[in-house]
């Protein structure tokens, strides 16, 4: 079936000269130009009638976690609160409403100590008083912290002595527990939660697909997809669930495993899905203080986070990945981190290994240096940037790094200047898939507070590139992705207003009005 649409504004992203119409057939594009020129060629196409809206690429998300989003939906959402009154508030009616039995672990997601009134974590004794019948879990807003009561760490069987994994931290103060795990620790303790029940993970993962293609992404990523989640996703693959493009990423010591798991899904889709890589983390989180700097924190004499990896446990990686032309995704924030990686795939590629055509995309990359940027260009890393921290955490950041550090986070500018391909994430569930929020805070680079953080502003056409042309590329897909052209899929984004003739500050107004994949309207605003 073929379909024309026509009567908008159609950025193609090959150049920034808009389109009048695009024809296409059996959810491929045939061709683009001309309304009078595509309407001789249409014969009884249907016309689709953009009414004077934008149509562009459907975004591709390059990096969130699509399970994380998902369990979200079926855990207590401590996203707005401000207080440790709330915070207890909220579980309590959550425990309430959903009548959840003693003994069943509940688990709250979403809080950042850094906007509670009380600035720092909530305590054991809190957690404790909040839930006295259950195991209770707070995961921090980063992902890469949280708190357990003192049922849940009986439960997970943490006492005082016993000893953190390398890269983490239990918290033991007076030779007691805290109940804070850090970094490896809590990534580690965290899978040990029994996860919900079948029928309800299946209908999370179908809400979490209608919020991404809420957002106009149609290519969304599993960023780190664990042994646990195999049934999980055996039974979604099984009951055909999947209508955006997946991409899994394998955590790097259980890569094996999940091929063996899904051996036709290894570099090419089936049923929406395949497995893309494997995923490393180097160290933690900027606003939580774990990332890896190579000078110290603010206020600090000598802190300046840590790692989790070894330099031998990451050229492994970069070794394995070559050796099964798997591409390697490595979580680094700080430039301590960024320097790691770098070094590891220089080492690498001194013992004979290509590691610019696996295009190893270093994640979130806040803190990479400028200074490291040709280094960067030289190994064919792709950077792929949390730019939306500049408004998010941006206050936090100036507190934790100083201004001049801070201006300069997120260094598109100085990727762009280079000529290296870099792209924008949300890291959802920490943030939701909001790509038009996203292309707002790498224009204006504003903090919440107001502060202007401009060292590295990128404009709209460039920002907008970040997550179609080069997400497409970032995947190994910019044969049939990224921009509207002549073979490549019918994968659309309608906005209500062309975001390249729009003020700069009002770019996060815009709104998404339809997703389409394959030429199939996947979701449609109310009232569109």
């Amino acid at each position: 079936m073929r379909k024309l649409y026509e009567n908008g504004t159609i950025l193609t992203m090959e150049t920034r000269e808009p389109a009048e119409a695009v024809l296409t057939e059996d959810g491929r594009i045939l061709a683009v130009g001309e309304s009078r020129e595509l309407r001789e060629l249409a014969g009884d196409a249907e016309r689709v009638d953009l009414a004077g809206h934008t149509l562009l690429p459907a975004f591709l998300d390059p990096h969130s976690h699509f399970t994380a989003a998902a369990n979200g939906m079926l855990q207590a959402n401590l996203g707005e609160c401000v207080s440790f009154a709330e915070i207890q508030e909220t579980i309590t009616a959550f425990i309430r409403e959903r009548d959840i039995p003693a003994g069943q672990w509940v688990v709250a997601q979403g809080y950042d100590h850094n906007l509670l009134a009380e600035k720092s974590h909530p305590t054991l004794a809190l957690l404790d008083r909040t839930a006295p019948c259950n195991p209770l879990l707070l995961q921090h807003k980063s992902g890469h912290m949280g708190v357990v009561n003192s049922q849940g760490l009986a439960r997970l069987g943490i006492t005082p002595q016993t000893p953190a994994p390398s890269g983490g931290v239990i918290e033991v103060k007076d030779g007691r527990l805290t109940g804070y795990l850090e970094e490896n620790a809590f990534i580690q303790y965290q899978k040990r939660i029994p996860m919900a029940v079948l029928a309800d993970l299946m209908d999370a993962y179908r809400k979490a697909q209608e919020l991404y293609l809420s957002h106009g992404i149609a290519t969304v990523q599993e960023g780190l997809l664990a042994p646990q989640m195999i049934p999980l996703y055996q039974a979604m693959l099984s009951q055909h669930l999947l209508r955006v493009d997946l991409v899994g990423y394998a955590e790097e010591q259980s890569r094996s495993e999940v091929c063996r798991a899904f051996p036709d899904h290894i570099r090419r889709y089936r049923d929406h899905f395949k497995l893309g890589g494997c995923k490393i983390f180097l160290d933690g989180s900027p606003q939580g203080r774990t990332a890896w700097l190579r000078s110290p924190y603010a206020g600090e004499a000598s802190y300046c986070g840590y790692p989790t990896m070894t330099d031998e446990q990451v050229l492994s990686a970069v070794r394995h990945a070559a050796e099964e032309g798997m591409q390697l995704l490595a979580h680094c924030n700080g430039d301590a981190a960024c320097a790691q990686l770098l070094r590891c795939v220089e080492q690498a590629e001194g013992e004979g290994i290509d590691a610019a055509a696996l295009r190893p995309v270093m994640i979130h990359a806040q803190l990479l240096g400028r200074d490291q940027m040709e280094a960067v260009r030289r190994t064919g890393i792709l950077p792929s940037f949390f730019v939306a921290h500049v408004y998010h955490w941006g206050d936090v950041h100036i507190r934790n790094f100083g201004m001049e550090r801070a201006r300069f986070i997120s260094p598109a500018a100085s990727a762009l200047r280079l000529g290296i391909p870099f792209t924008f994430h949300q890291d959802t569930p920490v943030l939701p898939p909001d790509m038009m929020e996203t292309v707002w805070c790498a224009v204006n680079r504003r903090t919440r507070d107001g502060a202007l953080l401009d060292g590295e502003a990128v404009d709209v056409w460039e920002a907008l590139r970040a997550v179609t042309v080069n997400g497409a590329y970032q995947y190994f897909e910019e044969d049939r992705k990224g921009t509207i052209a002549p073979e490549k899929s019918a994968d659309f984004t309608v906005l209500d207003r062309n975001p390249l003739a729009a003020e700069p500050m009002g770019l996060r107004e815009i709104r998404v009005l339809a997703t389409i994949k394959e030429d199939d309207c996947l979701w449609k605003a109310k009232g569109c």
